[in-house]
């Protein structure tokens, strides 16, 4: 994950390149202080995929704007959300 604290919206945009590799682009806008813009991202995480908060873990990045987060649950319904959120992303773009 790639994200961008103080935002005007929480929202993920899409896929950026890292240094690390390819990471979902996350925007909140909650500030990076007391871990609250890492809260926000493990809210705005849980919703978009549709799985628990208490199902989301960030195990790198916490106090980076590339992170980790481990995701428990089935992997199979998360693959597939996940696949299909990304679908939604890349057609939205490929709209605008």
């Amino acid at each position: 994950m790639r994200l961008t604290p103080k935002s005007s919206k929480d929202t993920i945009d899409g896929v950026e390149t890292t240094a690390e590799g390819p990471a979902l682009k996350a925007r909140v806008r909650a500030v990076p202080a007391d871990g609250e813009a890492n809260a926000a991202l493990i809210r705005l995480l849980a919703d978009w995929l549709g799985v628990a908060k208490s199902g989301l873990r960030l195990v790198q990045g916490g106090k980076s704007r590339v992170k980790s987060v481990e995701i428990t649950g089935n992997s199979q319904e998360i693959e597939a959300r996940l696949a299909e959120r990304l679908a939604a992303l890349v057609s939205r773009n490929q709209e605008a």
